[in-house]
């Protein structure tokens, strides 16, 4: 089905938008690098793209973006037919149930929300017959919140060392939502505490681990904060595509 005139100047109107937020972020980005002393190609951004349509995520990944994270497995299907055509990677930033795995693996490159052994090995015994496996972040509840999802703190580390056993699993770092607060200082102590238990396992020497580099953290209201204490992966959506409908 093709566009009417009326339909294309709304779509192109549209790809402008998204690539002028872009280019906005990007350079939220590099600020908050340089305040940080940090390299900017240590910090990766990722299209939090819920409830987005097919041809806004083209638009981003046309105008550059590279990484596109879904929250929904629903989603990550249905949208990937129309997006195929297109070089990108997709990961799952949601919680993920075992009966959406065999749906999820082979369409996500990562799956940054590992959060139980039981998914962990669910997601193992299905991307078996992968021939690079898949990788995969534990998630981590680093404020506490119990509306947020992930396993506790203190039970992290364990969590990622059977993980890092897991043949076809490739640990590749941890995630976290960061604490939902006006209070700065509050949410970096929650992206401080991804950060240490990352580096604690990096010291463990414990195999299978010295992979797990990334810290998937920050949104579009606290990037700077999380690109401060240590974020590789920064996921926006409302910065990109506005608020959601």
């Amino acid at each position: 089905m093709t566009m009417s005139e009326g339909e294309e100047a709304i779509a192109s109107a549209r790809a402008r938008q998204i690539s002028a937020a872009l280019a906005r972020t990007w350079e939220r980005i590099d600020t908050a690098c340089q305040t940080a002393g940090r390299s900017r190609d240590a910090v990766c951004l990722l299209l939090a793209t819920k409830a987005q349509p097919a041809g806004a995520i083209r638009a981003a990944i046309e105008a550059g973006a590279s990484l596109i994270g879904e929250n929904r497995v629903q989603e990550l299907v249905a949208k990937a037919p129309a997006l195929s055509d297109l070089s990108h990677q997709a990961h799952v930033i949601g919680p993920l149930q075992s009966n959406k795995v065999n749906a999820t693996v082979g369409l996500a490159s990562c799956i940054q929300t590992v959060d139980s052994v039981r998914l962990a090995e669910r997601i193992a015994a299905r991307a078996a017959g992968l021939p690079h496996g898949i990788d995969v972040m534990i998630q981590v509840n680093t404020s506490g919140e119990s509306s947020k999802s992930g396993v506790r703190p203190a039970l992290a580390a364990e969590l990622a060392y059977h993980v890092a056993g897991l043949g076809p699993l490739r640990l590749a770092g941890f995630m976290t939502v960061g604490l939902n607060s006006d209070d700065e200082v509050a949410v970096g102590r929650s992206y401080a505490a991804l950060r240490e238990i990352k580096e604690a396992v990096a010291l463990s020497g414990v195999p299978g681990t010295e992979r797990a580099v990334e810290l998937s953290m920050g949104m579009s209201g606290d990037l700077e904060i999380a690109i401060a204490e240590g974020a590789t992966i920064v996921r926006l959506g409302t910065a990109i595509f506005g608020p959601r409908r």
